[in-house]
């Protein structure tokens, strides 16, 4: 039964936990992706923690704390910051319990771990390997990153790795990228461990770089992430693209060959949508992105993340319905709903945080792992260093002529909104619109103000079911935007 209403990103605003592949246990979703630390230098320096929701209540996620840490793997460095425990999937076993798979930066190979429970305290298992012992990875091939696993319906198991990017010399370690695409591999279910598909190299068909130009592929070749589904008896390769932003798919009858195209799934700035033709145009500031998709009561959703303070490696888990017809599925578009599976109430009070379009005038950029500059740009922060320590995240620098936009609420009912902010302004205003190019349904004078402030304005009656808004600024100001309430 429905206790909250669940939003984007669906974990508490403290927490970073990206490339999460959802999965069900007991009437239960279970969340394993890597997790950063806010502000953090680089790419999952965090240890493995887990997060779950009943399925029939979405909203209501309960921490299941630390799962597994670094340190428990034999081969893990002694540097962490370029070694981090990267995307893991997870699968049970024929004996009940459930493994673990995941890459950690300087090994080369694909880690085990295992639990008697989804969330409980995973201990280390071991390398997954050929049948002589040598662990995949070792043998020179291509660089082992991000295992996604599938335990088919007639009990084989199977294993999904491969990185396609060749500029990333720190995390590559000598290694070379995939130039066919995601590699394939047959895992014997009684150890969980052992390569039963032999010792050459086997490739999908989910083409990458020289090898994508003229098909298909071409517009989205195979870039990382890889991970598999299988959706009334077809198997869905669900992948990142080269061009990074995005989550594509690819669909065949077989888990290991005859994969076509099938399209983009999420891009995390809306690039591919109307009127987003590129990342200079995206509803967010666009980074990588990685997820997986479920079915949940006879819906699917696609699970992603977004980026935050300024950088890549701030991430959030987000997640979105997804329109899946005659098995396929169309580009689903990022909302302040998420899992929702309906537009959010007209009454109540909302953080800013779970803005799902924010942009300054001069629009959005590919971000680094440097922080770009301020400027005009309006972005995702919060105070304090990690974790509990700060108050809820928000929007900073909200400023003339930026947007912040929210997806979707009932506005039937609702008669007024009021923002909250911190900041300074000299004759500003907060226009609010429902339509991101619209005319302006309701303004807002605004103050400077040392402490969070409150400013209300009336809104027109007739608004719709499914009504977005977006916010912006008039005037010359820099606000902090903290949240916004509808009665």
């Amino acid at each position: 039964m429905k206790t909250k209403q669940a939003f984007n990103p669906y974990l508490p605003s403290w927490e970073y936990v990206p490339d999460a592949e959802p999965h069900i246990v007991d009437g239960r979703v279970y969340i394993y992706g890597s997790h950063d630390l806010f502000n953090g230098i680089n790419f999952c320096l965090g240890d493995y923690v887990c997060w779950s929701a009943p399925v029939d209540d979405l909203g209501n996620w309960t921490y299941h704390g630390c799962i597994y840490k670094r340190e428990q793997d034999p081969a893990a460095p002694r540097i962490r910051v370029t070694n981090g425990l990267a995307a893991p999937d997870m699968v049970q076993g024929d004996d009940g319990r459930f493994y673990l798979y995941y890459f950690m930066g300087g090994t080369k190979m694909i880690s085990v771990a295992v639990c008697d429970t989804p969330a409980g305290k995973y201990e280390f298992y071991g390398y997954v390997k050929y049948k002589d012992g040598t662990p995949i990875g070792k043998r020179g091939e291509p660089f082992q990153f991000d295992p996604g696993c599938l335990r088919d319906d007639d009990g084989r198991l199977y294993l999904y790795t491969g990185f396609a990017f060749g500029g990333n010399p720190i995390l590559l370690d000598g290694s070379q990228p995939t130039k066919k695409g995601p590699m394939f591999f047959e895992l014997d279910p009684k150890d969980m461990l052992t390569v039963l598909s032999g010792d050459e190299l086997r490739y999908m068909g989910v083409l990458t770089g020289d090898e994508a130009k003229g098909t298909p592929y071409e517009a989205q070749p195979f870039g990382e992430a890889s991970s598999m589904r299988k959706f009334n008896g077809k198997y869905y390769f669900i992948y990142s693209s080269l061009n990074s932003h995005n989550l594509c798919y690819a669909v065949s009858d077989y888990p290991d060959h005859g994969f076509e195209y099938g399209g983009v799934l999420v891009s995390c700035g809306d690039v591919g949508l109307p009127g987003v033709p590129d990342t200079n145009h995206a509803h967010m500031c666009t980074g990588n992105t990685h997820g997986s998709l479920i079915e949940i009561n006879g819906n699917y959703y696609i699970f992603y993340h977004r980026h935050s303070n300024r950088k890549q490696s701030s991430r959030q888990a987000c997640a979105e319905r997804i329109r899946f017809e005659d098995g396929k599925f169309c580009q689903a578009e990022m909302t302040s709903c998420g899992l929702n599976d309906e537009p959010l109430s007209g009454k109540g009070k909302y953080p800013a945080y779970i803005a799902c379009n924010v942009y300054g005038k001069s629009g959005t950029r590919f971000m680094s792992m440097i922080k770009y500059l301020k400027k005009d740009n309006p972005f995702l922060t919060q105070k304090g260093k990690d974790r509990e320590e700060g108050p809820d995240q928000y929007v900073a620098n909200f400023c003339t002529d930026c947007t912040v936009g929210f997806k979707y609420f009932d506005l039937r009912e609702t008669e007024s909104i009021a923002v909250t902010l911190q900041g300074c302004g000299k004759d500003c205003a907060v226009t609010v619109r429902t339509k991101e190019k619209g005319d302006v349904v309701c303004r807002i004078p605004v103050e400077s103000t040392r402490d969070p402030k409150s400013f209300r304005g009336n809104l027109p009656k007739g608004l719709g079911k499914k009504e977005a808004l977006y916010f912006s600024v008039e005037g010359k100001g820099s606000f902090d935007f903290l949240s916004f309430e509808l009665a």
